[in-house]
């Protein structure tokens, strides 16, 4: 799954989601309160936390619709930059 990092950013990012409930890996990070501009401050922060850029096809609704997605597309990203 993923890391302790991922968690506490996106945690960050999603208003709806209380502090004691679990973060399944296909919560649907719209329900949980993510909207467009958390999602671009989302992107920016993963991106300063993990040290990468996320390039412009991974920019997408679907890169963003569920933990599980997202961190597929960071990881990917990690390991290209390693």
């Amino acid at each position: 799954m993923w890391d302790e990092t991922f968690e506490e950013t996106l945690r960050g990012y999603l208003p709806f989601m209380g502090e004691d409930e679990q973060l399944a890996p296909d919560t649907p990070l719209r329900d949980v309160g993510l909207d467009s501009l958390g999602t671009v401050e989302l992107l920016a922060a993963l991106e300063r936390a993990y040290d990468v850029h996320f390039q412009d096809e991974a920019l997408s609704l679907e890169t963003f619709q569920t933990p599980a997605v997202l961190w597929a597309a960071l990881s990917a990203l990690i390991h290209q930059a390693a």
